[in-house]
């Protein structure tokens, strides 16, 4: 059986080249392990959530890290991302937090701004996908 390819980017949109992280497809080969994980908030560990939009984040890339990791992977195997937010003029703060956290990997990506998530206190929630080759 070949080795799984790593993903292919196709940026069709050069207006969007200066997204750190954004890719406008991903192409995944075909016999790589894929995760979904379920929308990860900026929660501490004792379930308090910070008022603190950039902490509610920085703790959300933090939960999502961590379920990727117990399914041994990394951020470095996202593939695409899904990103609540509950007020758009954390867009940019979002963004920086986003770009330091992923450097320079680039994913397919939406970000949805919403009326409110389940709870009134959380201001953001962080969907993915990743994909790894078997092994």
């Amino acid at each position: 059986m070949p080795q799984a390819k790593g993903p292919r980017h196709h940026n069709t949109n050069p207006a969007l080249e200066g997204f750190a992280t954004y890719a406008d497809a991903l192409e995944v080969a075909a016999g790589n392990r894929l995760l979904f994980v379920s929308g990860q908030l900026g929660m501490a560990d004792d379930g308090t959530v910070s008022e603190s939009f950039a902490e509610q984040c920085a703790l959300a890339w933090r939960n999502l890290g961590r379920a990727l990791a117990a399914a041994g992977m990394g951020l470095g195997d996202l593939v695409m991302l899904r990103i609540y937010l509950t007020d758009a003029a954390q867009l940019g703060t979002m963004r920086r937090i986003k770009d330091e956290t992923l450097g320079e990997l680039r994913v397919a990506s939406s970000v949805l701004v919403v009326a409110a998530l389940a709870d009134p206190g959380w201001q953001i929630e962080i969907e993915a996908v990743a994909a790894k080759p078997p092994g």
